[in-house]
């Protein structure tokens, strides 16, 4: 258990699956409560068995007013992981407006909403806390038929800066992560193309993507 963890409450989006349920996993066995967003409740069952204690909340992120009823009384968070993302891939040309108001909705609005909620609680408090905002590689490369997607990551980062910058002063600490391809289910569906995979290989000194949970090797 780790002892800056134990007790503390966190609160997860995009827990169902991949990076938000190994982030999960990892914040129980550390000790802490975990509060897990997702939109589906099948994912969300199987978690509560797998990590009991996990506090489920079902949610679509991508609305707004849904989203404030489910946590506009989640209560204290300490740790606050905005990891809930879409990844619609279509050529620039094909770009349709759904797909571009579904993935800021989610990619975008839901971090600024859900921060908002975290936030405000931490102030209230007068308590110190941390943001933590998963990103990804694509914020910094163009990748084939990924215009929104990129564009909605790209976003993110200023975000993470502009929240760091005016959260900071009230104790709270906001970063980004920016992994490359994971083999989850959103990445295994958008990188199983050989032909495709091998351009973002060809730059991974390792030549594989990485997996959801990967134990420490040492040297």
């Amino acid at each position: 258990m780790e002892p800056g963890l134990a007790g503390r409450r966190a609160l997860v989006t995009g827990a169902g699956k991949g990076i938000g349920r190994s982030t999960v996993r990892a914040l129980h066995k550390a000790g802490a409560q975990v509060v897990a967003v997702s939109r589906t409740r099948a994912d969300l069952d199987s978690l509560a068995l797998e990590c009991p204690g996990v506090e489920p909340v079902c949610v679509d992120l991508g609305d707004w007013e849904a989203t404030e009823r489910a946590l506009g009384d989640v209560g204290p968070v300490d740790l606050l992981v905005n990891n809930a993302a879409v990844a619609l891939l279509q050529p620039f040309l094909d770009v349709t407006k759904e797909a571009f108001d579904t993935s800021f909705d989610v990619n975008l609005r839901a971090v600024i909403q859900v921060s908002q909620i975290v936030a405000r609680g931490l102030i209230a408090r007068g308590a110190p806390g941390a943001i933590v905002n998963v990103s990804s590689q694509a914020s910094q490369r163009a990748l084939a038929c990924h215009s929104v997607y990129c564009s909605t990551k790209g976003a993110l980062d200023m975000l993470t800066k502009v929240m760091a910058l005016e959260l900071g002063p009230h104790k709270i600490r906001v970063n980004a992560v920016n992994p490359t391809v994971v083999r989850t289910p959103m990445g295994k569906a958008n990188w199983s193309d050989p032909q495709k995979a091998k351009a973002m290989l060809d730059r991974i000194p390792l030549g594989r993507f990485a997996a959801e949970f990967e134990p420490i090797r040492r040297c």
